[in-house]
């Protein structure tokens, strides 16, 4: 399976995998405050175990950071 991540292309040995599983194999740090964009749709994070990137998705990690004045 290849994927585009953040903009660049990654291959997979898999036919599909979860954003949850997708987190892990990435080696994503802090999980808890990421947020999941697959094809310009952000995934619900309580869908993250069930939603399935397949071959050929675009996928974006996103982190909001507050701050500032």
């Amino acid at each position: 399976m290849k994927i585009k991540i953040n903009g660049e292309d990654f291959m997979f040995d898999h036919d599909a995998l979860t954003v949850d599983e997708l987190l892990i194999v990435h080696k994503i740090e802090m999980p808890e405050y990421v947020t999941v964009q697959v094809n310009e749709e952000i995934i619900d994070k309580d869908d993250f175990a069930s939603f399935n990137i397949q071959d050929g998705d675009e996928v974006e990690f996103l982190y909001y950071m507050g701050g500032g004045k």
